[in-house]
């Protein structure tokens, strides 16, 4: 019964999302009342999507194979966390997923929209119930997730055995907060172009929705990239997959939006710019859905190998982003440029950064998509692999990276670029002295890993120079020192710890990349082996049974260079519904270095297995959470919470006048 309940919630949720998307588009200029009703079917649609979302999430919990997602996706051996993930595990569920996600950011425009103006919100909601109207159709009409089967099987098929990990339960609610969440800069942008309103107001209104959308992408891409790392068993935190890439096209845009409509509410600056930016960072991550969904891609990634539904949503992601740029390319004419500014000045920085992010974008963006397009318009198969993405986007980060410490220190309008670059001295002084005093430790030849260790410090200590610098630290007694820090605004510090983070992680991918030791053996219970200063002993190798899976499972001992042992267990289990088999690699962290040992498949009775030495590839992920943690901080900010005064407010004001 919650089955058909959850099936009439999601169906009256389409509904409501079409009505309003009709209401709001079209009657935009009527006003509070209008407003009042929007947000109201706004929040309605989150309600309805909930309870569609639960139902689909009860079924799962207790094994209801009667539905064919559960029947297809589950087993009722699974853990109960893997069981409630199993529902975003598959093509179906994870549209709903979606769509849940989407009312529920509309329904937070439309419970704390209030400040702002009447025909902006309506226009912005109406905007939102459009987008849902469209998924919800689409996953109603052609991937309804509550059907039914006649005649349920006693047991499921179970779930992607690579899929049944925390990480993935974790991984797609990430990401997709990330990007659905950009659909409200997307509204907002269209909003703009239809109203003709778009100031100052607007970007500070803006703004928090891009910068939460920006900090669940980070966490949800570093969950990804952390998954993959322990998971598939290869070692590799980065691939370049096609999907990865989609999931990281939006963050550079999404970070390209962040300090645009900055400048927007800054200078009331690049106002076009920054429109466009929320346009073109809500497709990327559409065409992230296409490309997961549609089945022109294999990958461990993708949920769909159906053409059929992928034709459908080229067809919807064309009218979508097609029909806002058409509104862009006949509006933005009409729209005024903003202030004017020097080349040399913090809006010339910002600028510059945008810049470089749009053009690696744009790499990217031509590297994932031109084998797909050669090969559906002329049948010839290419691969464009690790080596063109590295070379393209480090080349187009090298310089972004070394003007990235100068951007704070510039003042707004007009700035002097040797002031500026005179109190970075001491930050380039110590950048220097650690690189050539870690590349001679770590007897790096001539390469460009001196380059990537400079370019790391330079970000990192730079990030620390603006909170210096007003802080005027050295240069008055120290408690007044910390009194002035204390005392700056979050905006200020969740900037410096982004930078922080960003220097943290380009040190982990350098360091891994040039000092990473790998050892292919094979190995009998009783024999050692050794890797960078660490002896591993093969102990024993047993079958040990899981919840819903059989385990070949080795055991070791490892001894570190400086003494003190570690007992490590790698498997290859073999899932019993599906008889497929994973690896679970074994992993022991040093500080923030790794020791990564896979166990490969028997070889004439011995066993194959594979070591890393990973040197401080944690500094990768810590510092993805560093600038999560900075997008957290920005959004504490008062300045952030505050749009414009209650109209409410407003209209007491002028009668009491």
């Amino acid at each position: 019964m919650s089955i058909e309940l959850g099936h009439f919630a999601l169906i009256l949720a389409f509904a409501i999302a079409a009505v309003s998307a009709a209401g709001g588009l079209a009657l935009w200029r009527r006003g509070d009342r209008l407003a009042m009703v929007m947000s109201q079917a706004a929040v309605l649609q989150f309600v309805l999507v909930a309870v569609a979302f639960l139902a689909l999430v009860q079924a799962f919990v207790v094994s209801d194979f009667s539905l064919a997602l559960a029947a297809n996706n589950s087993h009722s051996l699974k853990p109960l966390i893997f069981k409630i993930s199993g529902v975003w595990g598959n093509h179906e569920g994870s549209m709903l997923l979606w769509i849940f996600i989407l009312v529920l950011f509309g329904a937070l425009v439309g419970a704390f929209g209030r400040r702002l103006p009447s025909d902006l919100l309506n226009l912005v909601l109406g905007t939102q119930s459009l987008l849902t109207a469209a998924f919800a159709g689409f996953t109603l009409f052609t991937s309804n997730p509550f059907a039914r089967l006649a005649q349920p099987p006693l047991e499921g098929a179970d779930l992607n055995p690579v899929l049944q990990d925390i990480g993935l339960a974790l991984h797609p609610p990430l990401l997709y907060a990330g990007y659905v969440g950009f659909s409200i800069c997307f509204s907002f942008a269209i909003a703009a172009l239809v109203s003709g309103r778009i100031d100052q107001s607007w970007a500070r209104w803006v703004r928090p929705w891009t910068m939460l959308s920006w900090t669940f992408l980070t966490l949800g891409i570093a969950m990804g990239s952390y998954w993959a790392y322990y998971e598939l068993g290869w070692g590799g935190w980065w691939f370049w997959d096609p999907v990865e890439n989609a999931s990281f096209m939006p963050w550079l845009s999404g970070t390209a939006l962040l300090h645009s409509a900055l400048v927007m509410e800054k200078r009331n600056a690049l106002k076009i710019w920054t429109v466009f930016l929320s346009i073109i960072t809500f497709s990327l991550s559409l065409l992230g859905t296409f490309l997961v969904r549609s089945g022109v891609l294999t990958s461990v990634h993708t949920f769909a190998s159906d053409p059929t539904r992928g034709l459908v949503i080229l067809s919807m992601l064309a009218v979508l982003i097609g029909g806002a740029f058409l509104l862009f390319a006949i509006r933005s004419p009409s729209l005024r440029q903003g202030g004017l500014f020097a080349p040399i000045s913090r809006e010339g920085a910002l600028i510059l950064n945008n810049l470089f992010l749009a053009t690696a974008v744009g790499a990217i963006l031509v590297g994932t998509l031109y084998p797909l397009l050669l090969d559906a318009f002329t049948g010839t198969s290419i691969s464009v692999g690790a080596p063109f993405f590295d070379f393209t986007f480090g080349a187009l980060m090298a310089p972004l990276l070394l003007v990235l410490p100068f951007g704070p220190l510039l003042p707004w309008k007009r700035a002097d670029l040797v002031a500026a670059g005179q109190r970075l001295i001491g930050v380039a002084a110590l950048s220097i002295f650690l690189t050539i005093l870690i590349s001679a430790l770590g007897g790096v030849s001539i390469s460009l890993v001196p380059l990537g260790l400079l370019l790391g410090f330079w970000v990192s200590f730079g990030s620390i120079a603006e909170l210096v610098e007003r802080s005027r630290l050295g240069r008055i007694p120290l408690g007044d020192s910390l009194r002035r820090l204390k005392g700056l605004p979050r905006s200020i510090w969740s900037t410096a710890i982004g930078h922080l983070g960003l220097g943290l992680t380009v040190l982990g991918i350098v360091t891994v990349t040039a000092w990473e030791t790998e050892l292919v053996t094979t190995l009998n219970p009783g024999e050692t082996a050794e890797l960078s200063g660490y002896v591993i002993a093969f102990d024993s190798f047993e079958q040990v049974p899981g919840p819903n899976y059989l385990a070949d499972t080795g055991f070791f001992t490892v001894t570190a260079p400086g003494g003190g042992t570690a007992r490590l267990e790698a498997e290859r289990r073999t899932y019993v519904a599906s008889g497929m088999p994973t690896t679970e690699a074994a992993i022991r962290t040093y500080g923030l270095s790794q020791l990564y040992l896979q166990l490969g498949e028997p070889l004439d009775d011995t066993h194959v297995v594979r070591v890393w030495h990973k040197p401080y590839i944690l500094l990768i992920w810590i510092g993805t959470l560093v600038m999560a943690g900075a997008g957290i901080l920005s959004l504490t900010d008062r300045r952030l919470r505050v749009g414009v005064p209650q109209r409410a407010r407003r209209a007491a004001l002028g009668e009491a006048r």
